[in-house]
């Protein structure tokens, strides 16, 4: 019986990126494709492993904690309890990380905003000092003899 395999553009097609980018995760050793002459046969082993490489993406994780990740799951000796305990700390783990990122963000965004405020506030004085000034010429300041 053969089983499925697929070519690096149907891949691409499938999951919506790049042959490059699948070219980058066989560098990375997350996809071993087999070769027929020039061309990159995949097996339902890559598919997978490039599947839970995209996810580990979009979730922002390192590529390491993906790689390591995605060989926890290739190790049929693994107990599934440990995979999904080593799974749930990296998750924990990067969800903190975002949290502060977002903490700090918002800090980040009030000081704009405040920042903001103060120079409209500075500008608005100036051009009202400017107009002022248009309204009252530089003869209005003369001396009376002068005019």
């Amino acid at each position: 019986m053969r089983h499925p395999t697929w070519t690096i553009s149907e891949l691409s097609r499938e999951f919506g990126i790049t042959p490059r980018t699948i070219r980058f995760y066989e560098d990375q050793g997350i996809v071993s494709p087999a070769r027929e002459g020039r061309n990159r046969v995949y097996a339902t082993r890559d598919r997978t492993r490039l599947k839970l490489a995209l996810r580990g993406r979009r979730l922002g994780l390192q590529l390491a904690e993906i790689v390591t990740l995605i060989n926890l799951y290739d190790r049929s000796h693994a107990s599934t309890t440990a995979q999904l305990q080593h799974y749930a700390q990296v998750l924990d783990n990067h969800r903190q990380k975002l949290e502060q990122q977002r903490h700090d963000l918002d800090e980040t965004l009030e000081e704009l905003h405040r920042q903001q405020a103060e120079c409209v506030a500075l500008l608005r004085s100036r051009q009202a000092a400017d107009l002022a000034a248009v309204h009252h010429p530089v003869s209005d300041a003369l001396p009376v003899f002068a005019k």
